[in-house]
């Protein structure tokens, strides 16, 4: 074959070359050659096209558009880690109500240091005041930010 391009990929090949380096096929001399593109003059009367029964059907595909789904934002709680200890919410606000200003709600919630801390308090009311608080929005707030705030899991 005659130095020029290959037909395949288009790299450049030697005169003597039998096959391209680039893309590996074998040159052969019956290969077709690129027809350099000429455009018509505009005197030339355009073809006529055969009628639409005689044209092979060409399906045309148009672009699909994709909508996903996602879960309501109840049932979607990204941050709840399995390895958390299962607790219950109500059991939390009632002993936050009841027994607040010893902290055994925090013992029970798994906080160790803040309920030694209302146990040091517990001569003062501040820690049955706060109890009192906490055991109202243990109650009043929804499982998944009870959840996240004190990384537990609800039963």
């Amino acid at each position: 074959m005659a130095g020029g391009t290959c037909p395949y990929c288009g790299a450049p090949v030697g005169p003597a070359a039998a096959e391209c380096e680039f893309c590996g096929r074998t040159l052969t001399a019956q290969q077709p050659t690129q027809q350099p593109y000429v455009q018509q003059p505009y005197t030339q009367q355009p073809q006529a096209q055969q009628p639409y029964a005689q044209q092979p059907y060409v399906q045309q595909t148009q672009p699909q558009i994709v909508i996903q789904q996602t879960a309501p934002p109840q049932a979607y709680m990204p941050d709840i880690n399995p390895a958390w200890p299962i607790r219950s919410k109500v059991v939390a606000g009632i002993l936050a109500l009841l027994l607040g200003g010893l902290g055994i709600h925090k013992f029970y919630l798994g906080k160790t240091g803040m309920g030694i801390l209302y146990l040091c308090f517990s001569w003062t009311a501040i820690p049955a005041l706060v109890g009192l608080v906490e055991g109202i929005i243990y109650l009043c707030s929804n499982d998944e930010s009870f959840q996240l705030k004190n990384h537990v899991r609800i039963v």
